[in-house]
């Protein structure tokens, strides 16, 4: 008597197909069922992919796969090696694609390289002309021929010139020189027409009067050795019997006449027209020589503070130590026509 066909609940079943379809994503391990369970299993969740070709054999295989792993593996190694291979063949053909605007996770591919930066337009070159060096060196331009800047500035007085008679002004100033007991001498005009130099009627002081002296003898226009002997009778001898008790002998003179520009400038000295005297001692009775400096003893400092004071109104101009480095060892004294008939004295 045969025997149905029956097949025992605990014996695997056998799948119909070569091929199962693996389910996208993680795997769904189902659990292991009898035929019968099979039969009864209830429609898969809605979140579980259900595979496209046999459905149902594919189940099978699966729940084939899972009890004959759970007996100790299939019986044939090569079929089972088959059976892994067409799997992993199956999950990468229905694996999907990550969405263009799916964001990346930790189970995506690496990001694609970004694109090479375009390269921006470059600009034409512009070809800067060249500039060539000239073949022959400039010449400087020449330096202009001299145009007689350095010649002192013109001076009405240069203009002066002796007549064939004397005026009457140089006559009553000799007149008075005299009655001062001042000895002098006549010299002759002095003129110098490429620096301006000029005195039309000169003369040579010997003394200033009948007890003072003058060393080396001067050369003055009247005027100013008029205004010189009056001011060493009137000032110098009483401040030197005031201040230093004895009596003055004679002044002893730097500069009289002298034809050339003030130092550092275009403008002609004052003596140029023997109109200024520099004094740079003094000698007394005793024979005492008082210096005119910058840091004279205390006693002859009083004597020369007096006669420099004393100075500033018979005189236009005064000038001594402090003044400037050129008059640091003598006083200047001029009769140089100023402005409201003012004076200047440093």
């Amino acid at each position: 008597m045969e025997q149905p066909l029956t097949q025992r609940a605990d014996q695997p079943l056998k799948p119909r197909s070569k091929h199962r379809v693996r389910s996208p994503g993680k795997r769904h391990m189902a659990p292991k069922l009898t035929q019968q369970q099979t039969r009864d299993q209830p429609t898969l969740p809605a979140d579980v992919p259900v595979p496209e070709p046999h459905p149902t054999e594919a189940q099978k295989a699966d729940i084939a796969t899972m009890e004959e792993r759970k007996a100790g593996g299939p019986k044939d190694a090569d079929a089972s090696d088959r059976m892994n291979q067409e799997k992993s063949h199956q999950g990468r053909q229905q694996r999907p694609r990550p969405s263009a605007q799916k964001p990346s996770t930790d189970m995506d591919s690496e990001a694609e390289a970004p694109a090479a930066m375009p390269i921006p337009t470059q600009r034409p070159d512009i070809a800067e002309p060249e500039v060539e060096p000239p073949a022959v060196a400039p010449t400087p331009p020449e330096k202009p021929a001299d145009s007689g800047d350095n010649k002192p500035l013109p001076d009405p007085r240069s203009a002066d010139r002796p007549t064939d008679e004397m005026p009457a002004e140089e006559v009553d100033c000799r007149e008075r020189l005299k009655t001062l007991g001042v000895e002098f001498e006549e010299h002759q005009a002095e003129s110098n027409a490429e620096i301006g130099c000029s005195i039309p009627y000169p003369i040579v002081l010997k003394t200033l009067g009948k007890s003072i002296g003058i060393n080396p003898a001067t050369e003055l226009n009247c005027k100013m050795a008029e205004a010189a002997a009056r001011f060493a009778a009137d000032v110098i001898q009483p401040a030197a019997k005031a201040e230093l008790g004895a009596d003055l002998k004679s002044i002893n003179q730097a500069s009289a006449f002298v034809c050339r520009p003030r130092n550092g400038t275009r403008k002609l000295s004052e003596h140029a027209f023997g109109n200024a005297l520099d004094i740079a001692s003094f000698t007394l009775s005793g024979g005492t020589r008082v210096e005119v400096g910058p840091m004279p003893p205390e006693k002859d400092a009083k004597f020369l503070d007096a006669v420099r004071k004393a100075a500033c109104g018979p005189f236009k101009t005064v000038l001594g130590p402090g003044a400037d480095p050129d008059h640091a060892l003598h006083f200047h004294l001029d009769l140089e026509p100023r402005r409201h008939g003012g004076t200047f004295c440093q």
